[in-house]
């Protein structure tokens, strides 16, 4: 996977690409998409959500440009846990926030299966306004398409830290980078994707 899908996609850092060989996706996948687990495609998961393609798991990861160290990443939408432990074995400490309890608890068991849980506190709710007394964050992923950028999210960054998200329609989004420059927010497009659609005041779907 590491070397002929990502690293020949154009995925660089080698800080990333060890972290996607050392967690195994396998964990993370329903029981009936394990022999896919390590195919370059999203599959489904419980809750009618899904797991990204390994790719975009890398090239997000990647975009955030993560200090060495232990840098504080937030994750809106933790789904069935894979990119929290991707950051996690990147060496970040990571606040993950899941709307639906059942995926919360499905994803702590994993991580915690493959030894990361003490790095990564999930929290079950609405992460667009980010979280009371946390941060701020070297980095922030939102992990589900949305109609509009989470500004609430934008002063909870570090300086020079990035928010890396899915905007667009459903079905459809463009993949961006937003920090701050000399001159105020660079948005930065990193290509099109698709993620299931976020939920709360900034996505699609209200409930």
């Amino acid at each position: 996977m590491v070397a002929e899908q990502l690293a020949a996609q154009g995925i660089r850092c080698s800080r990333v690409l060890a972290a996607m060989r050392d967690v195994p996706r396998h964990l993370f996948v329903p029981r009936a998409y394990v022999a896919q687990a390590y195919d370059d495609t999203a599959l489904g998961i419980d809750c009618g959500q899904t797991i990204s393609q390994p790719y975009i798991v890398a090239r997000m990861t990647e975009a955030l440009e993560l200090p060495t160290g232990e840098p504080l990443v937030l994750e809106v939408g933790t789904g069935s846990g894979y990119q929290a432990a991707v950051l996690a074995a990147l060496g970040a400490r990571v606040v993950t926030v899941e709307w639906i309890e059942a995926l919360a608890r499905r994803a702590e068991a994993a991580l915690a299966a493959v030894g990361l849980l003490d790095r990564v506190r999930i929290i079950v709710g609405d992460g667009t306004a980010g979280i009371d007394g946390a941060g701020p964050y070297d980095g922030i992923l939102v992990t589900a398409g949305g109609a509009q950028i989470p500004r609430a999210l934008l002063p909870r960054l570090c300086p020079g830290a990035a928010l890396v998200l899915p905007l667009g329609e459903p079905g459809h989004q463009e993949l961006v980078r937003l920090h701050r420059g000399e001159q105020g927010w660079v948005e930065e497009n990193l290509g099109g994707c698709r993620f299931v659609p976020l939920r709360g005041p900034c996505g699609w779907e209200e409930e």
